[in-house]
């Protein structure tokens, strides 16, 4: 976004009114501002201030009488411009400790057993919706295959990943197969395909398979479904969220028709997925810096999230990235956001690199 440049006195009272309505969650006028804050400046000369304010957009009157509010343009110049980001505090640093890292036994589990700890944990912390997308799988390292057979024709294929990820797909055969044939081919399978990321699995697995003889039938019916098995669309279809009553109990939110717009929204799990992605520009989707990416009310790209923000950072899980982060309403204290979920997305990496 192209803002013109604020002077001293217009950051000065924008950060105020950004941070006391952060706090107050009510409209914010001059006179507040001079007996609260000691800028040296008269109650005159801060409404001049907040009037040229106003007139660019950075803030708004909601009603005649009332004070100014933030602009999604406030808040967007307040993030990019005049948000000082603290290392996070030992005290925080602890509560995230004793709820996650140190948690032994939660950790130890599965993939969605860690995902959902995160979740739960900066949830809590954060006091806004916790939020953590599971990593794109196209560039995940396929560790191993392992088929149960569920019938005489029936068989389900569990396909590890690294980090604990899992993948299970159940198919039908066109023919009864034994139990040695099967244990033949996933011997082969493997042998050839570990270490490949999924990607590489779908684009050369005919290829590489090629020459193999015995157990043609599995094999051609496994090869036939590579596009299904080695895929990571879906992704999409899971989200850990945790805190969504840190959400409803929000003023903003307070009207029943708004808490039941936010339910609905948040009960959409694969809505939700594709909300939290869309938030993050494709150029940084596989970023390995760490940069946390903020989205503020209509920069969302769904409607009905339009009075929401969405803090995320990146996680790692070997050669995967994953989204770690909060979402809640606008006026969100954005500087505590960014720490915690910065510092949770070091958490979850740590903890998946350990599992791995």
């Amino acid at each position: 976004m192209i803002y013109r440049d604020l002077t001293l006195r217009e950051r000065q009272v924008l950060g105020i009114i950004i941070q006391s309505y952060v706090v107050s969650a009510m409209p914010v006028g001059s006179r507040t501002i001079a007996r609260n804050y000691n800028l040296g400046l008269s109650d005159a000369t801060i409404r001049n201030v907040m009037a040229d304010l106003e007139a660019d957009g950075f803030i708004s009157q909601p009603h005649t009488s009332a004070g100014r509010v933030p602009t999604d343009k406030g808040y967007r110049y307040y993030v990019d411009l005049i948000m000082n980001v603290s290392r996070i505090d030992e005290e925080e640093k602890r509560l995230i400790d004793d709820r996650f890292s140190n948690r032994g036994s939660e950790l130890k589990g599965t993939s969605a057993e860690v995902l959902g700890a995160a979740a739960r944990v900066l949830g809590s912390i954060s006091r806004q919706l916790g939020v953590v997308l599971p990593p794109r799988l196209s560039n995940a390292v396929f560790e191993r295959l392992d088929i149960v057979q569920l019938g005489s024709a029936r068989i389900m294929v569990v396909i590890a990943i690294q980090s604990l990820f899992v993948k299970t797909i159940v198919m039908e055969l066109a023919a009864e197969i034994s139990r040695q044939k099967i244990d033949a081919v996933v011997n082969v399978l493997n042998e050839r395909l570990s270490g490949l990321t999924l990607e590489e699995i779908r684009s050369t697995i005919g290829k590489r398979l090629s020459d193999v003889k015995g157990g043609e039938g599995l094999m051609n019916s496994i090869v036939g479904a590579a596009d299904t098995l080695f895929d990571e669309t879906s992704i999409l279809e899971r989200l850990y969220i945790s805190g969504t009553e840190n959400i409803v109990d929000q003023p903003e939110f307070k009207q029943p028709e708004k808490v039941r717009d936010i339910i609905t929204m948040i009960e959409d799990k694969f809505g939700m997925a594709r909300l939290v992605d869309d938030a993050v520009p494709a150029h940084l989707r596989q970023n390995r810096d760490g940069e946390v990416v903020i989205s503020i009310g209509t920069e969302n790209r769904t409607g009905n999230a339009a009075d929401l923000t969405i803090v995320s950072s990146p996680y790692f899980a070997g050669k995967m990235v994953g989204r770690v982060g909060v979402m809640g309403p606008k006026r969100m204290d954005y500087e505590h956001a960014v720490r915690v979920v910065n510092y949770m997305a070091d958490c979850l990496s740590e903890a998946l690199s350990v599992n791995n």
